[in-house]
């Protein structure tokens, strides 16, 4: 191997490693980029439960009022169709 040679192979090695510092720059970028995405992507999900245990609880009273009205409209049906009944019944007497 002559000089020229020597030179061509160390401007080459030169390259190679400047370009592999290069790739691992992008790579240090790439992974900053995905941990806050996977950041961004868990507080997502942890809001998205919070919501969910939101709406259950919401559905838990719903279900409780329409429990609680069923049960008045069992007892308040019954009274407003007896009154009903004896309003007719007096207007029909005469």
């Amino acid at each position: 191997m002559n000089d020229a040679d020597s030179q061509k192979l160390q401007r080459v090695l030169e390259e190679i490693r400047d370009d592999q510092k290069l790739q691992l720059e992008r790579q240090t970028e790439a992974l900053a980029l995905q941990r806050a995405q996977l950041e961004i992507v868990r507080r997502q999900a942890d809001r998205a439960e919070r919501i969910q245990d939101r709406a259950e609880e919401l559905q838990a009273r719903s279900a409780q009022l329409m429990g609680g009205a069923r049960k008045v409209l069992a007892v308040v049906l019954p009274i407003i169709i007896t009154l009903i009944a004896y309003l007719t019944w007096l207007i029909f007497r005469r």
